[in-house]
Protein backbone atom coordinates (compact mmCIF):
# COMPACT_ATOMS: atom_id res chain seq x y z
CA UNK A 1 0.00 0.00 0.00
CA UNK A 2 1.13 3.39 -0.83
CA UNK A 3 1.91 5.82 1.75
CA UNK A 4 -0.23 9.37 1.04
CA UNK A 5 2.21 12.00 2.40
CA UNK A 6 1.78 15.52 3.13
CA UNK A 7 4.70 17.98 3.82
CA UNK A 8 4.19 20.89 5.75
CA UNK A 9 7.24 23.32 6.48
CA UNK A 10 7.29 27.13 6.37
CA UNK A 11 10.79 26.90 4.23
CA UNK A 12 10.28 26.05 0.44
CA UNK A 13 13.64 24.62 0.02
CA UNK A 14 13.35 22.03 2.89
CA UNK A 15 9.63 21.15 1.24
CA UNK A 16 11.59 20.63 -1.94
CA UNK A 17 14.41 17.92 -0.52
CA UNK A 18 11.95 15.76 1.50
CA UNK A 19 9.86 15.47 -1.74
CA UNK A 20 12.90 14.48 -3.24
CA UNK A 21 13.47 11.95 -1.00
CA UNK A 22 9.75 10.99 -0.34
CA UNK A 23 9.23 10.31 -3.96
CA UNK A 24 12.76 8.64 -4.37
CA UNK A 25 10.80 5.66 -2.20
CA UNK A 26 9.00 3.11 -3.89
CA UNK A 27 6.36 2.50 -1.14
CA UNK A 28 5.60 6.77 -0.59
CA UNK A 29 4.24 9.28 -2.88
CA UNK A 30 3.64 13.24 -2.15
CA UNK A 31 0.37 14.55 -2.09
CA UNK A 32 0.48 17.92 -1.24
CA UNK A 33 2.78 20.59 0.35
CA UNK A 34 1.97 23.53 2.76
CA UNK A 35 3.75 26.58 3.81
CA UNK A 36 1.47 26.96 6.75
CA UNK A 37 -0.26 24.98 9.68
CA UNK A 38 -3.53 25.88 8.07
CA UNK A 39 -2.80 25.15 5.03
CA UNK A 40 -1.92 22.12 5.95
CA UNK A 41 -4.86 21.43 7.93
CA UNK A 42 -7.12 22.35 4.35
CA UNK A 43 -4.96 19.82 2.38
CA UNK A 44 -5.33 17.28 4.48
CA UNK A 45 -8.73 17.62 4.28
CA UNK A 46 -9.04 17.46 0.54
CA UNK A 47 -5.99 15.48 -0.24
CA UNK A 48 -6.58 12.50 2.24
CA UNK A 49 -3.50 11.95 3.39
CA UNK A 50 -2.33 9.23 5.64
CA UNK A 51 0.22 10.80 7.50
CA UNK A 52 1.70 14.59 7.72
CA UNK A 53 5.29 15.34 7.65
CA UNK A 54 4.90 18.52 10.01
CA UNK A 55 7.41 21.40 11.43
CA UNK A 56 6.46 22.24 14.43
CA UNK A 57 7.38 26.16 14.26
CA UNK A 58 5.34 27.81 11.51
CA UNK A 59 3.44 30.94 10.65
CA UNK A 60 -0.17 31.71 10.37
CA UNK A 61 -1.19 28.20 12.48
CA UNK A 62 2.01 26.35 13.92
CA UNK A 63 2.33 22.64 13.73
CA UNK A 64 0.79 22.38 16.74
CA UNK A 65 -2.24 24.36 16.85
CA UNK A 66 -2.72 22.51 13.44
CA UNK A 67 -2.21 18.78 14.82
CA UNK A 68 -4.65 19.89 17.73
CA UNK A 69 -7.66 20.66 14.98
CA UNK A 70 -6.76 17.69 12.85
CA UNK A 71 -7.28 15.36 15.66
CA UNK A 72 -10.65 17.16 16.57
CA UNK A 73 -11.88 17.07 12.99
CA UNK A 74 -13.66 13.11 12.86
CA UNK A 75 -12.84 12.64 9.39
CA UNK A 76 -9.52 12.87 9.53
CA UNK A 77 -9.26 10.30 12.36
CA UNK A 78 -6.63 8.00 11.05
CA UNK A 79 -4.32 10.92 9.93
CA UNK A 80 -0.90 10.37 11.40
CA UNK A 81 1.22 14.01 12.11
CA UNK A 82 5.14 12.98 12.37
CA UNK A 83 6.08 16.03 14.33
CA UNK A 84 9.67 18.16 12.78
CA UNK A 85 11.97 20.74 14.80
CA UNK A 86 15.15 21.51 14.14
CA UNK A 87 16.44 21.51 17.96
CA UNK A 88 16.48 18.07 19.49
CA UNK A 89 15.60 19.87 22.87
CA UNK A 90 12.17 21.91 21.93
CA UNK A 91 10.13 22.82 24.50
CA UNK A 92 7.14 22.10 22.67
CA UNK A 93 7.44 18.28 22.56
CA UNK A 94 4.75 17.26 25.28
CA UNK A 95 1.91 19.56 23.60
CA UNK A 96 2.95 18.54 20.27
CA UNK A 97 2.17 14.98 21.60
CA UNK A 98 -0.52 15.46 23.28
CA UNK A 99 -2.20 17.39 20.71
CA UNK A 100 -2.17 14.12 18.66
CA UNK A 101 1.41 14.00 16.89
CA UNK A 102 2.64 10.36 16.29
CA UNK A 103 5.94 11.03 15.76
CA UNK A 104 8.86 13.45 16.76
CA UNK A 105 12.05 13.86 15.11
CA UNK A 106 14.79 16.42 14.29
CA UNK A 107 15.21 17.77 11.22
CA UNK A 108 19.19 16.63 10.89
CA UNK A 109 17.62 12.98 10.82
CA UNK A 110 19.62 10.94 8.10
CA UNK A 111 17.19 10.43 4.93
CA UNK A 112 16.50 6.92 5.44
CA UNK A 113 15.95 7.52 8.96
CA UNK A 114 12.92 9.46 7.73
CA UNK A 115 11.52 7.25 6.10
CA UNK A 116 11.52 4.58 8.09
CA UNK A 117 9.98 6.69 10.73
CA UNK A 118 7.07 7.65 8.22
CA UNK A 119 7.02 3.69 7.71
CA UNK A 120 6.79 3.63 11.17
CA UNK A 121 3.95 6.12 12.33
CA UNK A 122 2.23 5.61 9.59
CA UNK A 123 1.73 1.66 10.52
CA UNK A 124 0.40 2.77 13.92
CA UNK A 125 3.61 2.79 16.20
CA UNK A 126 4.93 5.71 18.16
CA UNK A 127 8.55 7.38 16.91
CA UNK A 128 10.27 9.57 19.37
CA UNK A 129 13.96 10.66 18.61
CA UNK A 130 15.89 10.30 21.72
CA UNK A 131 16.93 13.89 22.68
CA UNK A 132 12.87 15.06 22.78
CA UNK A 133 12.07 11.95 24.57
CA UNK A 134 14.34 12.67 27.61
CA UNK A 135 12.86 16.43 27.15
CA UNK A 136 9.62 15.15 27.21
CA UNK A 137 10.05 12.69 30.55
CA UNK A 138 11.39 16.06 32.22
CA UNK A 139 8.63 18.48 31.21
CA UNK A 140 6.15 15.95 32.46
CA UNK A 141 7.79 15.20 35.31
CA UNK A 142 8.17 18.94 36.16
CA UNK A 143 4.19 20.46 35.23
CA UNK A 144 2.13 17.51 35.24
CA UNK A 145 -1.33 17.82 33.42
CA UNK A 146 -4.08 15.41 32.79
CA UNK A 147 -2.94 13.10 29.26
CA UNK A 148 -4.26 14.04 26.36
CA UNK A 149 -5.23 10.73 25.32
CA UNK A 150 -6.85 9.71 28.52
CA UNK A 151 -10.30 8.24 29.52
CA UNK A 152 -8.67 6.57 32.86
CA UNK A 153 -5.35 6.24 34.36
CA UNK A 154 -3.23 2.59 34.42
CA UNK A 155 -5.38 1.82 37.66
CA UNK A 156 -7.93 0.00 35.55
CA UNK A 157 -5.34 -2.23 33.97
CA UNK A 158 -4.07 -6.19 35.02
CA UNK A 159 -0.60 -6.40 36.37
CA UNK A 160 0.39 -8.08 33.20
CA UNK A 161 -0.87 -4.62 30.59
CA UNK A 162 0.66 -2.66 33.22
CA UNK A 163 3.95 -4.66 32.82
CA UNK A 164 3.50 -4.10 28.76
CA UNK A 165 2.37 -0.15 29.20
CA UNK A 166 5.93 0.36 31.29
CA UNK A 167 7.53 -0.94 28.12
CA UNK A 168 5.88 1.20 25.65
CA UNK A 169 6.93 4.14 27.28
CA UNK A 170 10.69 3.13 27.95
CA UNK A 171 10.25 2.72 23.75
CA UNK A 172 10.37 -0.81 23.28
CA UNK A 173 8.56 -1.92 20.18
CA UNK A 174 6.14 -5.45 19.98
CA UNK A 175 8.97 -8.09 19.40
CA UNK A 176 11.02 -6.31 22.17
CA UNK A 177 8.20 -6.52 24.68
CA UNK A 178 7.09 -10.19 23.25
CA UNK A 179 11.09 -11.59 23.83
CA UNK A 180 11.07 -9.53 27.16
CA UNK A 181 8.05 -11.19 29.07
CA UNK A 182 7.71 -14.37 26.96
CA UNK A 183 5.13 -13.53 25.13
CA UNK A 184 4.81 -14.11 21.41
CA UNK A 185 4.83 -11.03 19.17
CA UNK A 186 0.90 -11.16 18.22
CA UNK A 187 0.27 -11.40 22.12
CA UNK A 188 1.99 -8.35 22.79
CA UNK A 189 0.35 -6.52 19.97
CA UNK A 190 -2.70 -7.75 21.62
CA UNK A 191 -1.80 -6.48 25.16
CA UNK A 192 -0.69 -2.48 23.87
CA UNK A 193 -4.24 -2.87 21.53
CA UNK A 194 -5.93 -3.52 24.64
CA UNK A 195 -4.43 -0.67 26.87
CA UNK A 196 -5.36 1.50 24.48
CA UNK A 197 -8.83 1.27 24.14
CA UNK A 198 -9.02 1.34 27.70
CA UNK A 199 -7.02 4.23 28.48
CA UNK A 200 -8.50 5.72 25.24
CA UNK A 201 -5.29 6.32 23.42
CA UNK A 202 -5.13 7.37 19.84
CA UNK A 203 -1.55 5.91 19.60
CA UNK A 204 1.55 4.58 21.25
CA UNK A 205 2.60 8.49 21.78
CA UNK A 206 0.23 8.92 23.97
CA UNK A 207 0.09 5.62 25.92
CA UNK A 208 3.65 6.90 26.72
CA UNK A 209 2.50 10.50 28.22
CA UNK A 210 -0.08 8.22 30.46
CA UNK A 211 2.55 6.06 31.80
CA UNK A 212 4.97 8.83 33.04
CA UNK A 213 2.25 11.52 33.76
CA UNK A 214 0.69 8.73 36.21
CA UNK A 215 4.24 7.49 37.54
CA UNK A 216 3.96 3.87 36.59
CA UNK A 217 7.27 5.02 35.16
CA UNK A 218 9.99 7.29 36.22
CA UNK A 219 13.13 8.16 34.78
CA UNK A 220 16.02 6.26 35.78
CA UNK A 221 14.09 3.35 37.75
CA UNK A 222 14.01 0.17 35.49
CA UNK A 223 10.86 -1.85 35.10
CA UNK A 224 7.99 1.31 36.19
CA UNK A 225 6.98 2.55 39.26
Amino acid sequence: MTIRVLLADDQTLVRAAFAMLVESAADMEVVGQAGTGRAAVELARSERADLIVMDIRMPDLNGIEATRLLARDEDLAGVKVLMLTTYDTDEHVVDALRAGASGFLVKDTKPAELLEAIRTVAAGDALLSPGPTSRLIARVLRAPEPAAAGEGGPEGLSERERQVLSLVARGLNNTEIAELLGLSPLTAKTHVSRIMGKLGARDRAQLVIVAYESGLVRPGVEGGG
